[in-house]
């Protein structure tokens, strides 16, 4: 009787670089530019689309991509939601610029502020994550729930001049903290020691066993470490 001859298994990895240095320092970039236009430093639209739409888009989707390929589920759904979010923008400025076409007297732009307290629901539960990221990525989150709110209420024509300017400040806020974020985890994670601290996390949740286990959560435990050093 003869044995069948056991065949040896090649199993190949392919090793990727940690892309949250690019997808936050996306995030940052566009956010300043918007932001000029919120505080009164440049005006209209027109010239923020393409910074939407190759850095607040493409580079955090793009870092989602890979963080979905390395199992890094928390950069991969935030990367993602935040980068879709930015080529939604970048698409209803184009369409109200006239970019698509004529906009039929019917189209409502309040919709846009909609899709920000649904983004602002959303954020919340990023939010509470976050906390136990890092203080530097909580204080970013949290600066983007007081942005969703204040931008949606701004478009409603509710109290405009007073939110309007609070989502200015918002946004410059996240846009100075991405840049100090993605900066940090960029000389960190290069030089492999701590550089520029981002916080320890607050540690109101601890973590199941499992999440340990599988390192599940794989952007958030290396931006922890980090921070404990």
């Amino acid at each position: 009787m003869q044995t069948a001859s056991s065949t040896p298994v090649t199993e190949t990895k392919i090793i990727m670089s940690d892309p949250t240095a690019l997808g936050v320092f996306g995030l940052a970039m566009v956010t300043f530019v918007a932001a000029s236009a919120k505080m009164g430093w440049t005006s209209g639209t027109t010239y923020i689309i393409p910074w939407a739409l190759f850095l607040g888009s493409i580079a955090q989707v793009w870092a989602s991509s890979i963080d979905f390929k390395k199992n890094n589920y928390f950069g991969a759904i935030v990367l993602g939601a935040y980068g879709l979010f930015w080529i939604a923008v970048a698409m209803h400025w184009a369409t109200s610029l006239g970019w698509l076409g004529p906009v039929s007297d019917k189209a409502d732009p309040r919709q846009l502020g909609v899709a920000c307290i649904g983004y602002f629901i959303f954020s919340l539960f990023i939010m509470v994550a976050a906390f136990e990221a890092n203080k530097v990525f909580a204080a970013i989150l949290v600066a983007i729930n007081v942005l969703l709110p204040a931008l949606a209420l701004t478009i409603f024509g509710i109290n405009a001049p007073f939110f309007s300017m609070v989502a200015a400040y918002a946004e410059l806020a996240i846009s100075l903290m991405g840049f100090y974020c993605a900066g940090a985890v960029f000389l960190n994670s290069y030089f492999g020691r701590t550089l520029l601290p981002l916080g320890k996390p607050f540690g109101f949740i601890r973590k199941g066993a499992l999440v340990h286990q599988i390192k599940e959560i794989h952007l958030i435990e290396p931006l922890a470490a980090a921070a404990t050093k």
